[in-house]
Parts: C-alpha cells; sequence; structure tokens
C-alpha cells in the first residue's frame, strides 16, 4: 500500500535530503568530587576534584563560565575544536578555560597514570557545568 501511494519513495526521499542531527560525545572515564558550592550575587562558585583514567576524555564540551584549575597528578592535554592541542598541562600546572559556545573542547588523558586536577566553576547562577558538544571529526575522538 505505501508503495503504490507513493508514500515511501517520499519518505526516503526526505530522508536523504534531511541531515542527520549530530550526537554529543560522552565522557569516557571521567569521575568528580563535588568539594564545595557556594552562589553569591547571580553567580555559582563550584570547585570539584576531577579524575580521569587513563584513554579517558571529558567528551567535547564547553562552559557558560570561566574555569580556573590545577592539575594534581598526571597530564591534561587539551584539543580544540579545530583539532589543535592548544595545551599540554603536566601536574603542577594552572589551567584556564574561558566561557562561550565558540570554545568547544575537550581533555583528554594520553598518560598511563590517573589524571587528577581541581577546578573552580565560576557560573552564572543556575547554569549547567558544561555544554555538550557534537564531535567536530578529529582523528582521535
Amino acid at each position: 500500500m505505501w508503495i503504490r501511494s507513493g508514500l515511501l519513495p517520499t519518505i526516503l526521499a526526505v530522508a536523504m535530503i534531511v541531515p542527520a542531527t549530530a550526537s554529543a560525545t560522552a565522557a569516557d572515564g571521567v569521575t568528580a568530587t563535588l568539594l564545595w558550592q557556594r552562589t553569591a550575587d547571580g553567580t555559582d562558585y563550584v570547585f570539584r576534584e576531577i579524575t580521569i583514567v587513563p584513554g579517558g576524555s571529558t567528551g567535547w564540551h564547553w562552559h557558560g563560565g570561566r574555569l580556573y584549575g590545577v592539575i594534581k597528578e598526571g597530564t591534561l592535554t587539551h584539543n580544540m575544536a579545530d583539532c589543535s592541542v592548544d595545551g599540554v598541562y603536566p601536574a603542577g600546572s594552572g589551567v584556564f578555560e574561558p566561557s562561550g559556545a565558540d570554545r568547544v573542547h575537550i581533555g583528554r588523558n594520553l598518560g598511563d597514570t590517573p589524571l587528577v586536577m581541581q577546578i573552580l566553576y565560576i557560573l552564572p547562577a543556575g547554569s549547567a557545568l558544561s555544554e555538550d558538544a557534537p564531535s567536530p571529526g578529529c582523528a582521535f575522538s
């Protein structure tokens, strides 16, 4: 019936024209512990310890606020959406991430020991810690 009525060919034609929706990338091997959190004057301050296992990553994402942190153990490799490495941060290094949907990035642990970092999020009150983003198609993602 669908073939005779022309419905099936129409559905197939539309399916080939409409682009597929890109899906967000999930974090892999990441755990986080909330150390403290406060809200003041419309701003959330969230301090977390984040651990990424060897070979793990944060998944592609961006932040609605600024992040400041320090690498406690291991090494963080940080890539931007153009796939370039914009930083390699060993233990003791400070880390800064600016806000905005135009700042999509991924954090990866390419080492053989856990990566441990402490991060202070400074965000508009009530906003998410991060927003997922689709993979830009880098060879490693």
